[in-house]
C-alpha cells in the first residue's frame, strides 16, 4: 500500500511538473513574444503638416514656413553622460546665436526623466535658411536629431484677422484626451483656424521601427504617411478684403460684405491685429496693451459684438406690424414725443413727421410710428416675431462660440433679473434699444431676410478640399409677410434714394441699393432735456453707434453691405461714404455687372 503511495505521489509531482512546463513554453509563449516584442519594435507617430488656407480666388492666406526642430536624446543629464549633454547644448548655441541656451536647458528639463524613452523638442523652430548651413555638423552628433517642423504663417498679418483666427501653441486643455495635438504641440485657437481645426491639422502617419537595448533605431520595418496638406478654400477675395480695410481706417467698429446666399466676400472687426504675433509669442507688454485697450481689438465684432440695433431693426418690425395686428394703411400723427407711464418718448425729428404710413415711417425713421405700433402688438408678439425672423439665435456661421444676442421679453426678463415687465420696455425695443442687443452678422443676414424673402446662413468656406460648402436657407416668413415684403423694400429703397430719405444725401453709390440707417444710443437722455446735444458735441464713448444696412442692386438683390461704426453719431453720415465705396468696387471687380 506504502509502495502504491509513493509511486501515485511521485506521479502526481511529476504530472503538475509536465503541465507547468507545457504552459511556460507553449500557452505563455504569445504573452512572452509580444513582451519581448514590445521592447525592440517601437512605434512612432509622425506628425502631419497642416492644411493651407486660400482665399477664393487661390491666394494664400495660412500657410506653413518650412523649418526645422532640434531635439536632443534623453537620459543625458546623468554623470556619465553630463559633459556630452553640456557639449550638444554649446554646439546649438553657437551655431545659432540668437538661441537663448539658458532656454534650451530649460526645455530639455521639462520632459527630462527615467521613463522618457523619446528625444526632447529643445528647440521649436529654426528657418530654412537658417540651417540648412549647419545641417550636416548638427546631423553627424549621435544625441542630436533635426527634424522638419512646419511653422504658420500669415502672409495678410491683420487683414482679416478675426475670420482667419490663428494657430498657437496648445496648452494643458488642448492636450487632453488628443494625442494629434499634443504629438503636433500647436493647434488653432481662433477663427477659422479654430473651427476647421480637425480638418486643417489632418491625420497622423505612423512608422514601426526595430531598436536596441540603448534605444538606437536599428531598421524600421513599416511606414504609413500621414493624411496632410488638406486645403481650404473661402469665399472671401482678400483684394475686396484689403479695400474694405483701408476704409476702416482709424475707426472702430465692424463690416460685412455678403452674397445674399450667404457666402461672406469680406467682413472685418475693427481694430484689428497682426496675427504672426500669436504664433511667434508676444511680450506680456504688448498682449496687455491690446487686452487693455477700450476698443477691444481681440474681440471678434462681427459674431461676439453686441450692440442695440437702433432703427435698422424697423424694416424688420415694420414687415411684422403690417401683417399682424396692423395693416400698410394704419398710420400715426407723429408730434414728436409720446407721454407714457410717467415719461416721454421723443421722436428723434424735433417738429415731428406728421401724417406717417409705414413707408414714410422706414424712409426717414420715425420713432413715434414704432412707438404706437408696439403698444398694438405689444412685447410678446414683437418678441416671438424677432426670433422667428432669426435674432436671438446664433446665424450658423463657421466660426466658433457665436453669440445669441438678446430679443427682450417679460419671460427673458423675469428669468434674468427676477423683475416684472413695464410698457416703456416695449416702446424702447420698437426703435432697436433697451435690452436688445444683435451682432452685426445677425443684421446682414436680417437685411438678407427682406432682400430675398429667405433667412440664409452666413458661411466664409468655399471649398473644404475638393468638396463645396454645403449652403443652406430657412423659410421663416408667412405667404402673407412674403406678399406684403415689395412694401418694405419699397421704402428701403426711398431710404437710399428719396429726397427725403435719411441716407440719400450721404451717398455717392454708381450701384441702385436700398437699405436702413440706425443711430444706436449708449447712455440715456435725461427726461429734463428739452434740446439734445448733437452727437459731435458728446465725449467720443459717449456718442451713439452708427449704422448702415444695405441689398442691392436693388431690382435684382446680389449682395448685403452691413457697416457699423461705434461712437459714429448718425448712420447714414458716418458709414454712407463707406458702403457707396463698397458698391462701387463691387462693381469694378466685376461682381456686379453694369448695365
Amino acid at each position: 500500500m506504502k509502495i502504491k503511495f509513493i509511486i501515485l505521489l511521485f506521479s502526481s509531482i511529476w504530472l503538475a511538473l509536465i503541465v507547468r512546463i507545457f504552459f511556460l513554453a507553449v500557452e505563455s509563449n504569445n504573452y512572452y513574444s509580444k513582451l519581448s516584442i514590445a521592447n525592440t519594435i517601437k512605434t512612432e507617430l509622425i506628425a502631419p503638416v497642416r492644411g493651407e488656407i486660400v482665399d477664393v480666388y487661390n491666394r494664400p492666406i495660412a500657410i506653413n514656413k518650412l523649418g526645422f526642430k532640434i531635439q536632443l536624446a534623453p537620459h543625458l543629464r546623468s554623470k556619465k553622460n553630463m559633459q556630452e549633454f553640456d557639449k550638444d547644448v554649446e554646439l546649438i548655441a553657437k551655431l545659432f546665436p540668437s538661441l537663448d541656451k539658458k532656454k534650451i536647458i530649460k526645455n530639455y528639463k521639462k520632459k527630462d526623466s527615467l521613463y522618457n524613452h523619446n528625444y526632447i523638442d529643445v528647440v521649436q523652430f529654426i528657418p530654412y535658411k537658417e540651417m540648412m548651413p549647419v545641417y550636416s555638423k548638427l546631423n553627424l552628433k549621435d544625441n542630436i536629431k533635426v527634424i522638419p517642423a512646419p511653422k504658420r504663417y500669415y502672409p495678410y498679418k491683420n487683414i482679416a484677422a478675426h475670420m482667419i483666427g490663428y494657430v498657437a501653441r496648445a496648452n494643458k486643455k488642448d492636450i487632453q484626451g488628443d494625442k494629434l495635438i499634443e504629438l503636433i504641440g500647436y493647434t488653432g485657437k481662433t477663427g477659422i483656424e479654430k473651427y476647421y481645426n480637425n480638418y486643417l491639422q489632418g491625420t497622423p502617419g505612423r512608422r514601426e521601427i526595430k531598436v536596441n537595448a540603448n534605444n538606437q533605431e536599428i531598421e524600421e520595418l513599416m511606414h504609413k504617411s500621414p493624411d496632410e496638406d488638406r486645403k481650404l478654400t473661402l469665399s472671401i477675395d482678400m483684394e475686396l478684403q484689403k479695400y474694405i480695410t483701408s476704409l476702416f481706417k482709424g475707426k472702430v467698429g465692424a463690416i460685412v460684405v455678403m452674397s445674399v446666399d450667404g457666402s461672406i466676400l469680406a467682413a472685418g472687426s475693427f481694430p484689428n491685429y497682426n496675427l504672426n504675433i500669436f504664433v511667434n509669442g508676444m511680450s506680456y507688454k504688448m498682449y496687455n496693451k491690446l487686452a487693455s485697450s477700450l476698443d477691444h481689438p481681440f474681440t471678434n465684432k462681427l459674431t461676439h459684438g453686441l450692440y442695440p440695433p437702433g432703427s435698422t431693426i424697423k424694416p424688420s418690425l415694420g414687415l411684422l406690424y403690417i401683417t399682424t395686428d396692423l395693416n400698410e394703411r394704419w398710420s400715426v400723427d407723429c408730434r414728436s414725443s409720446l407721454p407714457l407711464g410717467g415719461r416721454i418718448f421723443r421722436c428723434w425729428k424735433r417738429a415731428g413727421h406728421r401724417h406717417t404710413d409705414i413707408v414714410k415711417a422706414i424712409r426717414e425713421s420715425c420713432d413715434d410710428f414704432f412707438y404706437k405700433g408696439s403698444l398694438v402688438l405689444g412685447n410678446k408678439k414683437m418678441s416671438q416675431g424677432m426670433k422667428r425672423y432669426g435674432l436671438g439665435q446664433k446665424t450658423g456661421i463657421d466660426l466658433p462660440n457665436e453669440f445669441i444676442g438678446v430679443v427682450p421679453s417679460r419671460e427673458w426678463k423675469r428669468r434674468k433679473y427676477n423683475k416684472s415687465w413695464n410698457i416703456g420696455e416695449t416702446v424702447n425695443m420698437a426703435i432697436g434699444q433697451g435690452d436688445f442687443l444683435v451682432t452685426p452678422l445677425q443684421m446682414a443676414q436680417q437685411t438678407a431676410l427682406v432682400a430675398t424673402g429667405r433667412l440664409p446662413t452666413p458661411h466664409i468656406a468655399k471649398l473644404i478640399g475638393d468638396k463645396p460648402y454645403k449652403e443652406s436657407y430657412r423659410n421663416v416668413l408667412t405667404r402673407k409677410e412674403l406678399r406684403k415684403l415689395p412694401i418694405i423694400r419699397k421704402a428701403m429703397y426711398q431710404v437710399c434714394n428719396n429726397p427725403h430719405g435719411t441716407a440719400t444725401a450721404y451717398l455717392h453709390s454708381k450701384v441702385k441699393i436700398a437699405g436702413k440707417t440706425g443711430t444706436a444710443q449708449v447712455i440715456g437722455i435725461k427726461q429734463d432735456i428739452q434740446k439734445r446735444r448733437l452727437e459731435h458735441e458728446l465725449s467720443y464713448y459717449n456718442r451713439s453707434h452708427a449704422w448702415f444696412t444695405t441689398y442691392g442692386p436693388f431690382r435684382k438683390p446680389q449682395y448685403i453691405v452691413t457697416v457699423l461704426v461705434e461712437h459714429g453719431g448718425h448712420g447714414g453720415h458716418a458709414a454712407g461714404s463707406i458702403v457707396s465705396d463698397i458698391y462701387n468696387k463691387l462693381l469694378e471687380l466685376g461682381y456686379i455687372k453694369k448695365r
